[in-house]
């Protein structure tokens, strides 16, 4: 009997038929594993190609955009927020930086790039689904650039620090406040700008290192408010037992100055300038008597110093400061034997003993107007004395040239024509004035000679006299005062000085030169002058040479040009 095949054994085949069967499951849970993962993956890649959903940069919403969609609406809103200039603060100064010009700016690519990685982190993609996204763009900075700007910014932000000040004049205290001294870190502000700037225009405070003023503003303040304002409240009373005199506010204003000392706020009054207005016509004057320079018996006199009374300087400031904070605003001061501010050895000082310089000028004796003021003009000079290292101004000494003061009209020479007008002569005295203190060797401070040349007057050596636009000045240069005296004598006008003969002068005249003819010009002024016309134009030089008697200093020539216009004929009315 043959034994059966084992295949055909039912059981066996039974038994195969299972295997199969449980086999199918396996592969059909592992190609869904698959066809998942693969679907998670892809739907992460869209998740990932798209803006988080509630994302924004700087206020700009580009939320669940592609790419090229969030480019675009960050190119159109956000790069005009980062070209608009950006603030900074020094020391708390307002500044503007152009950050075209620092290289900065707004990288729209590398912004959306960030945002638009790939992203399989479940968490993340939930996050990117549903979060809040406030991105911070991507901002590029060249540093060399940057720096440039910065280090221009600091010329503008850098300052020394400044005092405050308190300042005294025409009656009031105007107070300038403190500034501190600041130097900008320019390292630092680079950092500081590259690691703070942003699109949402806030300011960026730049490190500085400070410097504070001695007096801060506060202090300042509350010094003005106190003391200053006290100082300014009322007039003081000085009483020395059984004399008073006030103090006018005006003249304490006058006298005050504000300083900072050890740190402090402080004021001093000045003691001589309270003295000069405490003793001007009051109770307080001094009795003592100053010399006196004279002209007598037609030299010049001393008349004697007498010591007095006064009121006693020394600490005077200090007692009406004191004053200033009281109730009744009352200085106890005393009155002490005194010299005169002039005394007798100051005057003799002065060395006016010797004449040093005579000069003349003839006049038309019958022009009885201008003789008149001639007149005037001589007795207003005479007797002024003007000592060393001071000016002599015609103006201030003749002014106000007035009909009231004792002058009369006059003719005179007004742009280029004859006229009238008062005072009209005193030029004569200008011409005399200027010629004495050339002659002395006296620095000539301003003088302008006629317009046209008077044959009285040496050519190049004289000078016009204008009230308000034309004065004549020299300074006394040497160690010695100096008396004016002047004349008018028969027909000529006299000017003699008085002091101690201090320069050797002497000088050259380069002669007339560039002559030019005179020609007919017409005037329709109403107070026209004619005139035949006359002698030409021309050129002169003057050149002054000037070394001390004893041989001890000799000073740079001095060389003058001046041209005079020809006396031309002059026809009154328009020209036809």
């Amino acid at each position: 009997m043959q034994t059966p095949p084992q295949d055909s054994n039912p059981a066996a085949s039974s038994n195969k038929k299972k295997s199969k069967s449980k086999a199918k499951p396996w592969i059909i849970g592992g190609s869904c594993a698959v066809a998942l993962t693969a679907a998670y993956f892809g739907a992460a890649a869209v998740i990932s190609s798209q803006v988080p959903a509630n994302a924004s940069v700087a206020g700009v919403n580009i939320g669940s955009m592609n790419k090229d969609e969030a480019q675009a609406e960050l190119a159109k809103v956000a790069t005009p927020l980062a070209q608009k200039p950006v603030a900074l603060k020094v020391n708390g100064k307002d500044y503007e930086l152009d950050p075209a010009k620092a290289g900065m700016s707004l990288s729209i690519e590398n912004t959306v790039n960030d945002l638009t990685t790939y992203e399989v982190n479940p968490v993340k993609l939930y996050e990117r689904l549903t979060n809040d996204y406030k991105v911070t763009p991507d901002l590029e900075v060249d540093q060399d650039k940057l720096k440039t700007q910065v280090e221009a910014l600091a010329k503008k932000a850098n300052a020394k620090a400044t005092e405050g000040t308190i300042e005294f004049a025409d009656g009031e205290a105007k107070l300038t406040k403190p500034a501190d001294g600041v130097e900008l870190n320019t390292d630092d502000a680079v950092k500081k700008i590259s690691d703070d700037w942003s699109l949402d225009g806030a300011a960026i405070e730049l490190p500085a290192d400070v410097k504070k003023p001695e007096v801060s503003e506060n202090d300042l303040q509350a010094f003005y408010d106190d003391q200053v304002k006290a100082l300014l409240k009322d007039k003081v009373t000085l009483d020395s037992g059984d004399k008073k005199a006030t103090v006018s506010t005006a003249d304490i204003i006058s006298a005050a100055t504000y300083s900072a000392k050890d740190g402090k706020p402080a004021l001093t009054l000045d003691d001589k300038k309270l003295y000069n207005a405490a003793t001007k016509g009051t109770d307080l004057s001094s009795t003592a008597k100053d010399a006196k320079i004279t002209l007598k018996d037609g030299k010049p006199s001393i008349t004697k110093s007498t010591n007095g009374i006064s009121l006693e300087t020394d600490g005077l400031g200090a007692k009406v400061l004191a004053a200033t904070a009281t109730a009744d605003r009352t200085a106890t001061v005393k009155m002490t034997e005194t010299e005169a501010d002039f005394t007798t050895a100051d005057a003799e000082k002065l060395g006016v003993k010797e004449p040093i310089v005579d000069f003349s000028t003839p006049y038309p004796a019958s022009d009885t107007v201008r003789t008149k003021n001639l007149k005037a003009g001589s007795a207003r000079v005479t007797g002024v004395i003007v000592k060393p290292g001071e000016q002599f101004s015609l103006l201030k000494t003749l002014g106000p040239i007035t009909e009231a003061n004792g002058y009369y009209t006059s003719g005179v020479v007004e742009n280029g024509f004859s006229s009238e007008a008062v005072g009209g002569g005193l030029s004569q005295i200008s011409t005399q004035m200027y010629n004495v203190g050339f002659l002395a060797g006296y620095d000539d401070i301003t003088h302008k000679p006629h317009s046209r040349w008077f044959d009285r007057y040496p050519a190049g050596r004289e000078a016009t006299l204008w009230e308000g636009q034309v004065d004549m000045v020299w300074q006394n240069n040497t160690p010695y005062g100096v008396m004016v005296q002047a004349w008018v004598d028969g027909d000529a006008v006299h000017t003699r000085l008085w002091s101690t003969k201090y320069w050797k002068v002497t000088q050259k005249s380069s002669g007339q030169y560039n002559k030019t003819d005179p020609e007919t010009k017409y005037n329709n002024a109403e107070k026209c002058v004619s005139e035949s016309g006359g002698q030409k134009g021309f050129t002169i030089d003057i050149t002054r040479y000037r070394e001390a008697i004893d041989g001890s200093k000799k000073l740079p020539a001095d060389k003058k040009t001046w041209t005079y216009s020809p006396w031309n004929k002059i026809v009154c009315g328009e020209k036809p």
